[in-house]
């Protein structure tokens, strides 16, 4: 009985190792794929601003590619225009450099408050996209991003947990008072959508990360901060900590439709 527990035991300390192990090697992989979003402007002090997350996608398998995948909030928005600044990604070439790419806006999802960009100059590694369909609850996930707008700096942070629940993007609210222009808008666009809810904690700079499978580095979603929880939660008088995450077969049908033009 003593052997059969040591061995139990041991197999599951060889288990956690291996799991390390493939963490390791999975945030290794996706690192190089994921990207600064924001805009700069030399009279601007400072001069680059940093509006959220992305990372490189491919229609097919993984590669390298020029598109970018992000939040369309993470786009500025109109009423803050600054045309002088221009939009630009920030691309990560060694350990500690990076180097800024200027980034051209080739569509937005707005239902799915999606955004694809291409950007100048060599193709960067890109991540494959995970089939989002088979994912349920339970799921063991990891997501990557710049939290707080940067201010822990320019070093990407990884963060694991996992599906807690797969909800309805729009979720009912109890009277006709609580229904804000912004959730009528998007359940009559078609924002009833299932979403990932998460039970890690993301930030606003987490926004357009790329949500993975910590085995394979397979996207399953995209991290979103602003938009649903702004269509989710608008009858709370105190938002939560919830994470959210849109699914990836969103962001396929956005690069497929990029393929094809």
């Amino acid at each position: 009985m003593k052997c059969r527990v040591f061995f139990l035991f041991l197999a599951g300390l060889l288990l956690t190792g291996l799991s390390r192990a493939d963490m390791i090697s999975t945030i290794a992989r996706v690192k190089p794929s994921v990207v600064i979003v924001g805009t700069y402007k030399a009279t601007n002090n400072p001069r680059f601003t940093l509006r959220g997350t992305g990372f490189v996608a491919a229609a097919g398998d993984a590669g390298s590619s020029n598109l970018v995948i992000t939040n369309a909030h993470v786009l500025q928005p109109p009423e803050e225009k600054d045309f002088d600044a221009a939009l630009v990604v920030q691309v990560r070439v060694d350990q500690n450099q990076w180097q800024m790419r200027p980034a051209k806006v080739l569509e937005i999802d707005a239902v799915h408050d999606l955004a694809m960009l291409r950007i100048e100059g060599p193709a960067v590694p890109a991540l494959r996209m995970g089939d989002s369909t088979a994912v349920q609850e339970g799921k063991a996930v990891a997501f990557m991003g710049f939290p707080i707008g940067g201010a822990l700096g320019f070093s990407p942070v990884t963060h694991r947990g996992m599906v807690s629940s797969i909800v309805a993007a729009a979720m009912p609210t109890p009277s006709a008072r609580q229904l804000n222009e912004k959730t009528i808008r998007s359940l009559r666009s078609g924002g009833d959508f299932d979403i990932f809810q998460l039970d890690g904690t993301a930030y606003p700079g987490n926004s357009g990360g790329p949500l993975f499978d910590p085995d394979t580095g397979d996207v399953l979603g995209i991290v979103n901060m602003v938009f649903i929880k702004g269509t989710r939660e608008s009858a709370l008088t105190h938002p939560s900590g919830i994470s959210y995450a849109i699914p990836s077969r969103f962001i396929q049908q956005l690069l497929q439709r990029g393929k094809s033009d």
